[in-house]
């Protein structure tokens, strides 16, 4: 039998390497094989920090009877569903048909041309309260395949003609022209941004906090949206900055936090957050800094929140981020403590405890998208925290992507590279999310850091997704999707759902709007707001299926405010000597630097007077004749690119 796994990027295909079962990895080949031996495919989709994958993988693929039986009657393949996001999607639609209960591990099986007939999740080895074995699912898919051949592939092309009907939908609705229309269309009203506010109120966890019950998720897309939202005035304002803050402090002081390492572990099992999955995602750890960001930003005297930020960020620069400057996409939850390898015994541990242990892996695939999304974190906190070792982290990181993840064919858009691991390129496509992601973290990066160099790559990943043709989707990957769903009309490049983190559209979105605010360019907001408007209607009704969306509907609905901070050139940004006429202390922050840190709802950039020149040239029109007055910092707060009079004082500093 073939080992076709042991080198593969992903630690989750490696861990199945010495499997009995004769694994595929994701790709042609084991399509052809399936179409050659006139049998189905298992697609067997999963994760390397996934406790169920594990418990699986031993009970099941592990057994020789049962990995003989696997091999003799179907093609086994194996996916990361973090490296081949669009397979994940385009099977987790699919298996809605045939389960209410999604999740991982996910099996799916599938004709020798990629339709689904058949799915579940985890099986246990034995029949268990109605479930049954694994060996019984196989048993009854061959039945199904050998004495009923004709029904299950009618049904099966039915099912696949449906979810391409659906993706068509999606191509049609991103391409409606809202772009002609005027500024505001599509935007959401006071009114439904007042509605949807209610709407979670009434989800929300009085006792607990959080939103519904069992099982709790951190749903950082909505409280992100949540704190835009209240970052404005009025009682909706009030109200959302209200619910916001007390999910996040709920959350803060609950188990699904590790106050020892600082990072959030991916989700609570039971209603008042305990018994919580113990892996640490990336995007969750990247997305809720950014919120207690924003929640320290807005009521500075939280000071739980701002520890819990500082905490995060610790998590991120001191356990996920890897030597190359990259970060790893997760930390498994199991661990092998004084010999016994359990789920979340390592996070028992006190810091002491813990130092005499292994800690949990790492998977140390380095994802495009995700990396994005912590440099973006990052480098935002650094700001309003005044941490300038947090922007050096998020450097080293947004250099090693820049130089291991993009490349430029000849004539041709720049590609993403999907994933890494120890300077190694995996073979999947990248997706939409990792062109928006990485975009809008190298332009977060730019305006807090003022660095051309980032700016202009942010904005040429920008460009390169987005399409001219206004009777197509606004944004679309160089190059097309995944070739083998494309092949089998199943690609699902379009999926809009944003539960955990944002869509591949809004993460695109989002940066071009962010791109608007740097350059003045209309076409970035344009393109913006005609990817979110069609989907408004379905954020409104499940605001938290859309967090990211409604986020971008809420800032599309505002007038584009920008504060700019001018400053003399600096000293090294890590030098804490005191100034000359202070010898003896530490001088407090600047008060005017401070001010700016902690401003809402507008887009805030920081560049010294030569940086300011060097934007401005390279067409970041926001930065065009700002500089410093007397050679002090020097604020310009401007609305729609128009700027009031530069100041000095931070008192003079101040909405109408």
């Amino acid at each position: 039998m073939t080992n076709r796994l042991g080198d593969a990027i992903s630690p989750y295909l490696r861990s199945h390497a010495d499997n009995p079962v004769d694994w595929y990895p994701w790709g042609e080949e084991a399509f052809a094989a399936a179409r050659e031996r006139d049998v189905p495919v298992l697609v067997s989709i999963g994760y390397s920090t996934c406790h169920w994958c594990h418990v699986m993988a031993r009970e099941s693929f592990s057994d020789p009877a049962l990995a003989a039986y696997l091999n003799e009657r179907f093609v086994a393949v194996k996916v990361d569903r973090e490296e081949h996001p669009e397979v994940d999607s385009a099977y987790l639609a699919a298996a809605g048909a045939f389960t209410q209960n999604l999740g991982w591990p996910l099996n799916v099986f599938v004709t020798p041309t990629g339709q689904a007939f058949h799915a579940g999740t985890y099986s246990p080895p034995v029949p268990v309260d109605g479930h049954p074995a694994f060996s019984q699912v196989l048993a009854a898919v061959d039945d199904a395949w050998t004495t009923r051949r004709a029904e299950v592939e009618r049904s099966a092309a039915g099912l696949a003609a449906m979810l391409a009907e659906g993706q068509e939908r999606l191509r049609g609705r991103g391409a409606v022209a809202v772009g002609g229309a005027d500024a505001g269309a599509g935007a959401v009203s006071a009114e439904q941004l007042a509605a949807v506010v209610a709407e979670l109120g009434q989800y929300e966890d009085a006792q607990h906090g959080g939103f519904g019950g069992a099982p709790k998720f951190p749903v950082a897309p909505v409280l992100r949206f949540l704190l835009e939202v209240g970052a404005g005035s009025g009682d909706t304002a009030t109200g959302a900055a209200a619910l916001a803050l007390r999910t996040l402090r709920a959350m803060t002081a609950s188990p699904l936090r590790d106050p020892v390492e600082g990072g959030f572990f991916r989700y609570a099992t039971k209603r008042d957050w305990s018994e919580p999955h113990y892996e640490r995602m990336l995007y969750d750890n990247a997305l809720l800094l950014d919120a207690l960001t924003a929640a320290w930003a807005s009521a500075p005297h939280e000071l739980w929140a701002r520890d819990a930020a500082l905490g995060v960020a610790g998590f991120l620069i001191e356990v996920m981020q890897l030597q190359s400057g990259g970060f790893a996409s997760a930390q498994d939850s199991e661990s092998t403590v004084d010999g016994h390898r359990v789920e979340g015994g390592y996070y028992a541990l006190d810091a002491e405890a813990r130092a005499r242990q292994t800690p949990p892996a790492l998977d140390e695939k380095v994802l495009t998208g995700w990396n994005g999304l912590a440099i973006g974190a990052l480098a935002q906190a650094a700001f309003v925290f005044d941490r300038p070792e947090f922007a050096l982290s998020a450097q080293h990181a947004a250099d090693h992507l820049l130089e291991a993840h993009v490349t430029s064919p000849a004539g041709e858009p720049p590609r993403l590279l999907r994933a890494s691991i120890d300077g190694r390129a995996s073979t999947a496509v990248a997706t939409l999310e990792d062109y928006g992601m990485l975009a809008e973290g190298l332009l977060r990066l730019a305006a807090t850091t003022g660095s051309t160099r980032y700016a202009t790559a942010g904005r040429m990943l920008v460009d390169a997704v987005l399409a001219e043709d206004p009777t197509t989707p606004v944004f679309a990957v160089p190059g097309g999707g995944d070739p083998v769903l494309g092949a089998q009309g199943l690609a699902s490049e379009l999926d809009p759902s944003e539960g955990a983190y944002p869509s591949g559209n809004s993460a695109a979105a989002s940066a071009a709007l962010l791109l608007h605010a740097l350059t003045a360019d209309a076409r970035y907001r344009a393109a913006a707001l005609r990817a979110v408007a069609p989907l408004a209607a379905d954020a409104v009704a499940q605001p938290i299926a859309f967090g990211a969306t409604l986020d971008l509907l809420t800032r599309l609905s505002r007038p584009a405010e920008q504060l700019v901070l001018v400053t003399p050139a600096p000293s090294d940004p890590l030098d804490r000597t005191p100034a000359p006429d202070a010898p003896d202390r530490t001088p407090s922050p600047d008060a005017l630097a401070a001010r700016v840190r902690t401003w809402r709802g507008a887009v805030v950039a920081r560049a010294t007077d030569e940086q300011a020149q060097l934007l401005a040239a390279s067409g970041f029109e926001l930065f065009a004749d700002r500089a410093t007055r007397d050679g002090l910092p020097t604020a310009y707060l401007c609305r729609d690119f128009v700027c009031r009079l530069p100041v000095t004082d931070p008192a003079a500093l101040a909405r109408d």
